[in-house]
């Protein structure tokens, strides 16, 4: 699904995902009727733009997530702002996207959202892993009752942590690419998060991107 409130921008963008063999199954220009529309459509992945007429997509973005099944929001914005990044992760967006990115860019990182990737502008995911080091620095009561992952299903989280993509991890680990997916699903299933940004932050509480 494609949320903009530019006609010619959203249509250009629904485009460019059918021609690269994407469904686009609902498009929107703006936000309450993203979100009524979704429930409907039920998309994999939306691409939304955080400047909307009505609510924000920030807000589009926790209404998204908070969906069941949850969708994979990539946020596509002109914005850089930190501020802007922060709430739109934060809100739960998988990933963040200038719209100055190539299409190539664009469409890799739609590809690389919809298997629950988070997918930052180079120079972004600094600023959200720095931010998720702050979080994590912060007093938080320990789980006596945290479920337990494997030897494999820690490795995997570890690598990442330290911010691997899922083909490098299979590389590293001598795994096939969906075999890593699964160990990802598995842990997201475990630890109950919703996505790789979630688990990254979670990873980075246990001090994994150390190691």
């Amino acid at each position: 699904m494609v949320v903009d409130d530019h006609p010619m921008w959203r249509e250009s963008v629904a485009r460019d995902l059918a021609e690269a063999g994407h469904e686009v199954v609902a498009t929107a220009g703006e936000g309450r009727t993203a979100v009524r529309i979704a429930a409907a459509a039920r998309p994999q992945v939306a691409v939304v733009d955080l400047q909307l007429p009505d609510i924000s997509g920030v807000e589009v973005t926790r209404h998204l997530a908070a969906a069941d099944p949850p969708v994979r929001v990539l946020v596509l914005s002109a914005s850089g702002e930190q501020q802007d990044v922060l709430e739109a992760v934060k809100a739960g967006a998988t990933g963040y996207l200038l719209k100055s990115a190539a299409r190539e860019e664009f469409l890799e990182a739609v590809q690389r959202t919809g298997e629950g990737e988070a997918v930052f502008t180079p120079g972004l995911a600094g600023l959200v892993l720095g931010e998720y080091r702050r979080l994590a620095s912060a007093p938080k009561r320990e789980d006596d009752d945290a479920p337990r992952l494997t030897d494999r299903e820690t490795e995997v989280l570890r690598l990442v942590a330290k911010g691997l993509t899922y083909k490098q991890i299979a590389q590293r680990l001598v795994l096939s690419h969906r075999t890593v997916q699964n160990h990802v699903q598995n842990t997201l299933n475990k630890l109950q998060l919703h996505n790789r940004v979630e688990l990254v932050r979670y990873a980075i509480e246990k001090g994994l991107d150390q190691e």
